[in-house]
This record gives structure tokens, sequence and C-alpha cells, in this order.
């Protein structure tokens, strides 16, 4: 029998060695140090998640999660610009834009995994967990920078909104932000490390754009040829130098989105200030429009107009890409100019892309809609998941798991899971008061897949998955990675086409929509 193929997941010591063995002594060293901070808070989450759990705070706290997506945002944010709020809409974007960036950039570095479950029930309403790594919080981060600059800007000198609305946002605000926080630990989802980790994060880059943000802005507005360029130079070397992770995490594709959309949203505003449109107040480069000329329906016209914008750019252009691209590349591939990322399969392995390739998106597709209708109309449809979902989920599984049997046999204070089962009472590394928490203890490192299980009362919500009872033997090892949902093929034409598909979207919002609103007769006479 010849040796198995390097990357194939296997069970037995290849979980072990396999973070190991993918990442640098610079990279492995922390992530070893902080994997133990994880497992010890796993058993506490799981205990404060079975005390608090209700129907109604599932539906909740699921729902809730999507405000702090980069999808929300960014369907969203056009709405900013096209209503004359172009510098707080470009804010944003900046803000969104590094917290996804380097939340992503840090879980591809160190490759953490999120707290185990079991003992942790997942909730979502997609009916599976991300398959991203979980430290930092990606959701904590976005919602504290978002929150942090909207109080800076709600409390600055300049803002001119009343007392009585300034106060209504402020807690709004609040509302806001601890129901995103609070929502990634109670749906089982992150750890008090990820959420935290993720909030100093957010706090950070809400207040670099508060502080940097009019400086940055300056330079955009009032660049030349040669200064604009640094812009993108800057982003594809941020790019360039993301971490390679050890699994196949879709962090660097949301990272490459938002680079693109920073990209379009910095060279699109500098380039639309040029305009004969573009309007010199409150800032250059603002979008013309004004309630009292356009109304409330020629408002909400306008925006369905720059929506559908948006969306023909993204139909058009996408496809035609995934088309054109391959060729070029099996040449470059040929000349050796290419750099290929681990898990992109390279233009020489393919002949075409298929068409109907579902991809990551941050921003919804057209056929995506319904869907989305679907969930907001039905807030209490979820779906409840027990078990490893990814492949960082099934190797921590899998670590964990020989963890313990190791230590059982070399006679350490910590028991085997089997023997956890036959000796409830046995003893345990932590001296704990609470049986419940020895129990969740007890079921870490046991789990394999369920089916996410859709809405609702008929889940109980203090049972957690009873753990197998075979967890060593090599035939479950292998059910875990057979059963986790495992990403799609990814083919390397993809980065440079979301690349351009998304720093088209802010082209197209800044300098292709208001055009499109001059001539339907929904633009705003200078």
């Amino acid at each position: 029998m010849g040796n198995p193929v390097k990357d194939q997941p296997d069970a037995g010591l290849k979980s072990l060695n396999h973070y190991s063995n993918r990442l640098p002594l610079w990279r492995y060293w922390p992530r070893q140090k902080l994997l133990p901070l994880i497992r010890y808070e796993t058993p506490y989450l799981a205990w404060a998640q079975e005390k608090v759990r209700t129907p109604t705070l599932d539906s909740y706290f699921a729902f809730t999660a999507n405000l702090g997506t980069h999808t929300f945002f960014m369907v969203f944010l056009p709405f900013l610009f096209w209503c004359g709020h172009t510098s707080l809409g470009r804010g944003l974007v900046h803000i969104l834009a590094a917290g996804v960036f380097f939340s992503g950039f840090i879980k591809d570095l160190l490759c953490l995994p999120r707290p185990l479950s079991p003992p942790l029930q997942r909730i979502t309403h997609s009916g599976s967990a991300a398959l991203e790594y979980g430290f930092p919080s990606t959701h904590s981060t976005n919602a504290v920078s978002v929150a942090v600059y909207a109080i800076l800007l709600l409390n600055s000198p300049e803002s001119t909104v009343s007392s009585q609305t300034n106060l209504i946002l402020q807690i709004i605000t609040y509302l806001y932000v601890t129901s995103i926080v609070l929502g990634r630990l109670y749906c089982g989802m992150h750890g008090m490390l990820d959420v935290g980790v993720g909030c100093i994060l957010g706090a950070l880059i809400g207040l670099a754009q508060f502080s940097l943000g009019p400086v940055f802005d300056d330079y955009i507005l009032t660049a030349n040829m040669k200064e604009i360029l640094v812009i993108p130079l800057a982003i594809l070397v941020l790019v360039r130098i993301h971490p390679e992770p050890a699994d196949d995490c879709p962090c660097f594709d949301d990272s490459v989105a938002f680079a693109g959309v920073t990209l379009g949203v910095d060279v699109g505003s500098w380039y639309f200030t040029g305009s004969s449109l573009a309007w010199d107040a409150p800032l250059p480069g603002t979008i013309p429009y004004n309630y009292e000329s356009l109304g409330i329906a020629k408002t909400a016209l306008r925006l369905v107009v720059g929506v559908l914008c948006v969306f023909a750019w993204r139909e058009i252009t996408k496809p035609t890409l995934l088309r054109i691209l391959p060729p070029v590349f099996r040449s470059l591939e040929k000349l050796g100019l290419l750099l290929p990322r681990r898990f992109f399969t390279t233009a020489s392995r393919y002949t075409t892309v298929p068409s109907n390739l579902k991809d990551h998106e941050v921003f919804p597709n057209f056929s995506d809609i319904p869907s989305i209708i679907t969930t907001i109309r039905h807030p209490r449809r979820r779906a409840i998941s027990i078990g490893p979902q990814s492949e960082a989920d099934a190797y921590e599984t899998l670590a964990y798991r020989e963890k313990r049997r190791r230590e059982s046999l070399s006679g350490g204070s910590r028991e085997s899971p089997v023997d956890m089962d036959s000796k409830p009472n046995g003893p345990h590394v932590l001296s704990r008061k609470t049986s419940k928490l020895d129990q969740y203890e007890g079921m870490m490192g046991r789990g394999s897949p369920s089916s996410a299980v859709e809405d609702d009362a008929k889940i109980p919500r203090s049972s957690p998955l009873p753990p197998p009872e075979h967890n060593t033997s090599r035939t479950d090892e292998k059910e875990v990675f057979s059963q986790i949902k495992k990403p799609r093929v990814r083919y390397d034409v993809e980065v440079v086409t979301k690349l351009v598909v998304y720093a088209g979207i802010p082209w197209v919002v800044i300098n292709t929509a208001p055009p499109v609103f001059e001539l339907l007769g929904l633009g705003v006479t200078h």
C-alpha cells in the first residue's frame, strides 16, 4: 500500500499533527497557547446556554445575528450614498472592510476552532455553522466598530441631530451591539475569547475611522492620478500577504470581496468628485439628493433603480469573467507568473467553471431574494446543529478526544471519555462543584455530526446530543470527516473575479447610478 495523500483527512494521528505540519512555528506556537482557553470555557458556555435558552430567545438571537453580517451592510450601505450621506457611507465601508479583512486575517493566521459542539448547540438561520475559524468573532468586530463609530458621531460637536433623536439613536445602537455580541455566545457560535478580541478589534477600528477618516477622505478627494494609485497597490499587497489557512476556510474570500469594495469606493469617490453631477456640500463628491424635491415615492423608486443597476453589474460581469479568465490563467501559469493559493484549483486542472457555481457571497444573488424575504417574514425559522460541521471542527474534535485518551493511558488526572461514562463521579482535572459542568466537559470531543433540525419547540433545550458509544474507534473518526459540511471546489480565477466584481459594485453605486437617476427624472436640480 502506498502512502496516503498528504491532504486527505484521515483517522488517528493525522488530527494531532495536522496544524503542526501546516503552520510555521511562529503561527503554531500562539495557536497552542490560546487553544486551552477555548477548551476551558466551552463547558461553561454550554452550562450558560442551557440555563437561559428559550424558543423566543432562540428566534431573537438567530434573527438579529443577520444584522451583524457584512452581507446586511452591503445591501443597505448603497442607500446612504443615494440619499446624500456619501461621507457616512464611505466611512462605514472603510470600517466594515477593515473589520472583515483583519478579523479574517487573524482567523487564517492562527486557525483556532470554535467552541466544541457538543456540548454546545449551534443556533443559526442557515442550518449549519460557518466554515470559518472562530477566533476572533467577525460579527462582534462588525457590530462594535459600527457602534463605536456611531456613538462618537452622535456625541461629536458637529452632530446636527436633536437631543431627543440623539438619545433614541444611542439606545438603539447599544441594544444592537449587545444583541449581536451576546447572541454569538447564546447561539453557541463563539466563546468569550472570540467575542472579547472581536470587540477590542472593532473598537479600535471604529475609533481609527472617527479620528483619521476625515484626513483620509481629504486625501482621496484631492488626490492626483499618481496619489490615488497608492490605494489599489496597497490593497493588492494586503490581499497577497493574507495568510494561507491550514483548512479550507472561506475567510480569504470575504477579505478579497471587501478589499474590492474598498478599492471601488475610494477610487470611485475620487473619480465622481470631478463629475458635473457631484455636489461640494456637505463634502466634495456628494451624490445629489434632496427629500423635499423628490418625496417618498421618487426616493423609493430611486433606490429600486439603483439596486437593479448593482444586480445587473454582478449578474453580467461575474459569469463573463469566469468564462474568459481560465484560458488567460492557463497561459500565465505556463509562464510561471501565477502564485496559486492552497485550496484553489489551478486553471490547468479544469476546462470550465460551472455556471451554477454557489459562491460564498457577500452581496446576495438576485435569486437569493425570495429566501431572504422568507427569513424576514418567518423569524422563528432557524436550525439547531450539533456536532462537527467543518474541517476545523473535525480536527479539534479528534485532537481533544485523543488528548483525553492519552491522559487516561498515562495515568493523568483526567479520564478518557469512555471511563467517564462508566465512572461519572471520577476525578477530573478541574475540581468543580456543579456536576452539570462535569457532564458538559465529558461531552467534549465526542461529537458525531447530526442533521440540522429546523425550527423549533420540539427540540429539548437542555439535552445536548448524547455521546456515541465508541468514541476512539477508527470508524467513528472517519465518520466525523465523512459527514461534515465540505466546502465546494474553488477555482483560481475566482479571486480576480471577486476582486473585479466587488470593486465594481461601489463604482456602479457612485458613478453609474446617479446618471441613470438623472436620465429617469429621479435626480435633483443643482
